[in-house]
């Protein structure tokens, strides 16, 4: 056009020239494209104005991008300017510009729209700026644009980044005609912060209102049924993804890895795993990281040199997965291995978690002076994790008097953390000190403590449902408790263990397992039961005479691992 001398650039050339530029990062070119709109007369044209400034934001000269917004006279600053600059400034992390402009804007009484208050939206996903998010909020709503969708939706958002749930579900309720983002981002914040009942049941709504669900809500849908327990519908989402063509997405792939492993069905997700064509960190890490947690530490080492092999670099999460899996199986000196080779080898300095890890390798080998003196040795202050890990050593090997020390530290860190009471509690139960265990209950009252109930889940005939200790609210809880009666009963004639059948015969996870044996669940399938806490010695006990008594398979997820029971044994031999 130039070289031709036909035409002369005008005001409507630029903005798409200077729009190319930025999108094919043409720094020197849109650097002389500037001199050409100040050559052709055209720098106080309005969508000029708006694409150079547009053009520097992208280019990351903010500088660039307020000289030409300051050189715009303050009577024709455009709202289309001040957006360009504030969404500028907020996806290069500057909020506070960007706010300050907003004021200059209401100040000059310049016209907030919908496209504002998307630019700035976005700078308040950190828990520190909800404040400031909630002012937006007011702001749209004063401005009548709340009722934009975009504007909603991004609000919404930004509940759910801030951590503010219950924000986010009184606004998704409030907009009256929801589309596949507004459902996505609920979905995703309740899956974020672990409300996987409440994620399940808004998908069914999702799917009740015609809305398809698209990759992003099948993620965190497999999320809450990874956490859940929720194999059936796992299974469900997997059939989705094969119908609608998303096989290839490889965050879906590494959450369907993630959501087998989770519900038991290690071989379901090792297979999907193998099948993969370009594998990548996270999944390796799901993989990894499942194998570890049913127990199957061998495994999960092999795998890891085999990801070291195919020179996939690790990370410092898949570090921890490693090391859990050492510390479950009793690989111990494979894990030292790992944790030294971290810095020596991948430059990864090993942060608290990774202390914690071998804190705990250490002392379920017994070897509790050299956890002590790792924790000594940490650059960093240890955390509550660490000194817990010490202290679950400690029940194991009986030690009171390191017990009662890790228990000082702990409880300094997280005074309000209600397991580090109880473990100190049991550890005194075991060696016979009712002076101690009188002495946890009265500093958790004194302290306004209160255990937390323990409840699992147990997926029977394409429902879950979920028991809490000691419950007497099920519509079969009289043929619960009487199968209980009968399973003990059965298992003291066969003498297959010591099983206490008044003071915890009411734990969750029995009462699971009496229902699902009750409800004729398919007698080829293992019973998967999934717990909020550790389980007891006891109920450990129990299960293993029970898998014997019924001959049937029985899988426990705890707060730690999986426990495969089977023919009166565990796969963890007891160590746990």
């Amino acid at each position: 056009m130039l070289r031709s001398g036909a035409a002369a650039p005008n005001a409507f050339t630029f903005p798409f020239i200077l729009k190319s530029s930025s999108a094919l990062s043409l720094t020197p070119t849109g650097t002389q494209l500037h001199c050409h709109v100040i050559k052709f007369g055209c720098h106080l044209e309005p969508f000029v104005q708006t694409a150079l400034i547009t053009m520097y934001c992208r280019f990351s000269s903010l500088e660039n991008a307020h000289k030409v917004f300051d050189e715009i006279p303050h009577s024709t600053r455009s709202t289309v300017c001040y957006n360009a600059l504030i969404s500028g400034f907020i996806q290069k992390s500057r909020f506070s510009d960007g706010m300050l402009l907003l004021r200059e804007m209401r100040a000059r009484e310049v016209p907030v729209n919908a496209v504002t208050i998307l630019g700035l939206v976005p700078g308040c996903t950190a828990p520190e700026h909800l404040d400031l998010g909630i002012s937006l909020h007011c702001l749209t709503s004063k401005y009548n644009l709340i009722t934009d969708l975009a504007v909603a939706n991004c609000i919404l958002s930004m509940y759910v980044h801030c951590g503010s749930i219950s924000s986010a579900k009184k606004l998704f309720h409030e907009i009256p005609h929801k589309n596949l983002i507004t459902w996505n981002a609920i979905i995703s914040g309740y899956s974020q912060h672990g409300l996987g009942t409440e994620v399940l049941d808004l998908y069914q709504d999702m799917q009740s209102a015609n809305i398809c669900p698209d990759e992003v809500t099948l993620v965190g849908v497999l999320s809450s049924c990874a956490n859940l327990g929720a194999q059936r519908i796992g299974r469900e989402v997997e059939e989705i993804i094969n119908r609608r063509g998303f096989g290839l997405n490889p965050y879906l792939k590494n959450s369907l890895i993630s959501m087998y492993a989770r519900c038991g069905g290690l071989a379901r997700a090792r297979a999907i795993f193998d099948a993969m064509p370009d594998k990548n960190l996270i999944s390796w890490t799901a993989i990894i990281g499942g194998y570890g947690m049913h127990g199957h530490g061998d495994i999960a080492v092999e795998l890891f040199d085999r990801m070291i092999t195919a020179r996939i670099r690790p990370d410092k999460a898949v570090f921890v997965c490693v090391l859990t899996a050492c510390s479950h199986a009793g690989l111990t000196q494979k894990g030292l291995d790992y944790f030294h080779s971290m810095k020596s080898v991948y430059d990864l300095d090993p942060g608290s978690e990774h202390y914690s890890c071998v804190v705990d390798l250490l002392g379920r080998a017994g070897r509790l002076a050299e956890a002590c003196r790792l924790i000594d040795s940490m650059p960093m202050g240890p955390d509550g994790p660490v000194w817990g890990a010490l202290l679950g050593a400690c029940k194991i090997h009986k030690n009171v008097d390191l017990a009662e020390f890790a228990f000082a530290k702990v409880v300094e860190i997280e005074p309000k953390n209600i397991g580090y009471y109880v473990l100190l509690s049991n550890i005194y139960t075991e060696t016979g000190d009712s002076e101690g265990v009188l002495k946890i209950r009265v500093m958790m009252r004194e302290r306004g403590l209160k255990k937390d109930p323990g409840y699992s889940y147990v997926e029977c005939k394409g429902k879950t449902h979920l028991f809490i200790a000691g419950d007497r609210n099920h519509s079969q809880t009289k043929e619960i408790y009487s199968k209980l009666e009968d399973l003990v009963k059965g298992c003291r004639e066969k003498e297959y263990g010591e099983i206490p059948s008044n003071n915890v015969s009411v734990h969750s996870e029995r009462l699971a397992i009496a229902f699902a044996l009750l409800n004729g669940n398919d007698s080829e399938r293992d019973i998967l039961v999934i717990k909020n806490l550790r389980i007891c010695g006891d109920c450990h006990v129990f299960v293993k005479s029970v898998s014997k008594l019924v001959n049937r398979r029985f899988v426990v997820r705890d707060a730690t691992r999986f426990h495969h029971f089977s023919g009166g044994s565990c796969s963890c031999n007891d160590y746990w």
